[in-house]
């Protein structure tokens, strides 16, 4: 693990200079962009983060899914609850490891897939740029991610 050295008499750039400013206000606004789509299927940002997670690989235990999305456990039950709740998701006990808690799309939390198809469209409308050159700056961020977590003691990097 690298120690990064730090000189704490320089006083930070101003804000717009600062990448976490940017890379922070810029995902604000992409939550602000989706959610009136969101709040019509009925979810938050974070519960959508979580089903395009079981979109992607249904049926995966609470730590599988935190670690997917940098979250700790715990931070995931209230969400997880408001989901089942809602009808999207259902939870289980592993019955191969009681503490292990298996998540598992409902039919209804399924057919929510075809509609979420909205948000990346309404994103590259918003954005006015090409699809190529918002995967491309995907890749960067994810690049420049990975390479932060691999500063990070008690952090996988996200899958």
């Amino acid at each position: 693990m690298t120690t990064l050295k730090t000189n704490k008499n320089v006083p930070p750039p101003p804000l717009d200079d600062q990448l976490c400013y940017a890379v922070y206000s810029a995902g604000i606004a992409i939550q602000r962009i989706y959610k009136p789509l969101l709040d019509g299927m009925g979810l938050t940002y974070p519960q959508y983060l979580v089903l395009n997670v079981l979109w992607r690989e249904d049926k995966q235990i609470v730590g599988k899914i935190a670690q997917k999305l940098a979250l700790e456990p715990s931070t995931l039950t209230p969400l997880l609850k408001r989901l089942e709740v809602a009808g999207f998701l259902h939870r289980t006990r592993n019955p191969d490891n009681e503490r292990q808690v298996v998540i598992a799309l409902t039919e209804q939390g399924r057919q929510l897939q075809n509609r979420a198809g909205c948000l990346g469209h309404s994103l590259l409308e918003a954005s006015g740029q090409s699809p190529e050159e918002l995967a491309q700056l995907n890749s960067q961020l994810r690049h420049l991610r990975d390479a932060l977590y691999s500063h990070l003691d008690d952090w996988d990097t996200p899958e």
